[in-house]
């Protein structure tokens, strides 16, 4: 992949991560707080995608485990952001089974989400100096 297409798929996943934060926030204010964390998912998957493709200069993998992507490239974090990465890896599970879902959406209340929208944010932030 020559620079110009790594810019521009680099681009791609930033800006789709952008417009996913404010999805995230709005849905939040709006009590659909599973809903909310999803969306957190998949920020911060599409941030280490992004990451993904700047380092590997290869489009990113079909996956949306957060931990494999992190692996896929050199960034340092902490063992407990990597343990957070696992747990927000339960947060995506729209397509699974209904009972899953409604044990979530059961444990997603304010201050459930509003912790890890927090955590979700600070991993974001750093994944996205990664980047820069």
């Amino acid at each position: 992949m020559n620079n110009s297409d790594v810019k521009k798929i680099v681009n791609y996943w930033e800006k789709s991560a952008e417009h996913d934060i404010k999805t995230m926030d709005a849905l939040f204010v709006k009590k659909r707080y599973s809903d909310s964390l999803f969306f957190g998912h998949i920020v911060l998957e599409k941030i280490l995608k992004a990451n993904v493709v700047k380092e590997t200069r290869e489009q990113a993998p079909y996956t949306h485990n957060l931990v494999f992507l992190k692996e896929l490239v050199q960034l340092e974090l902490e063992k407990k952001e990597v343990d957070l990465l696992d747990k927000i890896n339960q947060f995506n599970i729209r397509a699974r089974y209904p009972d899953l879902k409604f044990a979530f959406y059961k444990k997603c209340n304010k201050k459930f989400t509003e912790f890890y929208l927090k955590e979700i944010k600070k991993l974001y932030k750093k994944i996205c100096q990664a980047i820069d």
